[in-house]
């Protein structure tokens, strides 16, 4: 239920993407992740470890040249159907002026690049 009430709630728009990232967790644990949709606002991860609604967490996204480093909070998770793997959606926090910007700027350019194919 919370899954649908975060998708009609999206205040900004998200491109399909697959990026490599990092999410360091409160206790400083660092777990390979993946991020397949991404906004301004948040962006949607897969991980081999289950994070619960509520934590909070740094991301660092890598997409050939570009890299990202974020500060977000988990607002609702999928379970992994059984190939452990889960997903979660997560809410940037906390962005600083220079890294909304560069976030803007790629997500624009992303979706000005999946446009022009």
């Amino acid at each position: 239920m919370d899954k649908v009430t975060y998708a009609v709630n999206r205040s900004s728009r998200r491109i399909q993407i697959s990026a490599d990232a990092e999410t360091t967790l409160p206790d400083g644990t660092v777990v390979a992740s993946q991020v397949f949709e991404l906004s301004s606002g948040g962006c949607y991860i897969d991980t081999p470890k289950f994070i619960p609604v509520g934590t909070r967490l740094s991301l660092r996204i890598s997409n050939e040249l570009t890299v990202c480093e974020l500060s977000g909070r988990v607002i609702y998770t999928q379970p992994g159907f059984g190939i452990g793997v889960h997903g979660m959606g997560v809410v940037f926090e906390d962005l600083i002026e220079d890294k909304r910007l560069a976030i803007e700027t790629w997500v624009r350019n992303l979706s000005d690049e999946k446009t022009s194919n």
